[in-house]
């Protein structure tokens, strides 16, 4: 338990699944996905290094994608119903560690561009990826239509990037040997969306 702790606090992808497993991955996936505590998790390298391990046979990739696949869902649905409980109480909440208004902003604006879909594409944004279920929930979104892109945004990310992993794993030798800067690519990858934006918002301006 203490090393899965400090490698959460190091955000080490890699040690995180070694030392927490199953149960690790998933909680760290659910907090991640609705909870303001989880904005800065590594998602997306997390899930990432745990299907390169799977190929090794550390993990079991079927059961690990059921296991991340539910958490996922279940985390937005937490944030959902944390955005409807709140509602307006969260555009008045002051900047902390893990919040700031410059968040819902980011995330207003994913919406607007992106509508519905954003429940989905949201999954690949860090920070967007945490935020967006709980500004559904604020929005008054009908939770009818927001579980079907929440069920849909948990399989293709949860699973796809287990897949992505695992599939790397499987085809290259060795891959383990190459975890941290697999994992440190797919950090950067996940990130542009966020610096595209950032770039564009400049030059509009």
């Amino acid at each position: 338990m203490l090393n899965f702790l400090l490698a959460c606090i190091h955000l080490d992808p890699v040690a995180i699944v070694k030392a927490g497993g199953y149960l690790g991955i998933a909680l760290l996936i659910f907090a991640e996905s609705g909870l303001f505590i989880g904005i800065f998790l590594p998602g997306d390298s997390l899930l990432f290094a745990a299907g390169l391990l799977s190929a090794s046979g550390f993990l079991n990739v079927a059961p690990l994608a059921f296991v991340v696949v539910v958490s996922a869902i279940l985390g937005d649905s937490v944030g959902y119903w944390f955005g409807a409980t709140v509602g307006d109480a969260v555009f008045e909440r002051k900047d902390s560690r893990f919040f700031k208004q410059e968040y819902l902003g980011r995330t207003e604006r994913f919406y607007k561009k992106y509508g519905a879909r954003a429940i989905v594409l949201a999954r690949f944004v860090p920070i967007v990826r945490t935020v967006a279920p709980i500004l559904a929930g604020v929005g008054s979104m009908r939770y009818t239509r927001f579980v079907i892109y929440n069920a849909l945004g948990g399989l293709v990310w949860g699973a796809g990037m287990l897949v992505l992993g695992y599939s790397l794993g499987s085809i290259l030798p060795g891959s383990e040997a190459y975890i941290l800067p697999l994992s440190l690519l797919i950090i950067v990858i996940s990130f542009l969306p966020i610096i595209i934006n950032l770039s564009c918002g400049k030059k509009a301006i």
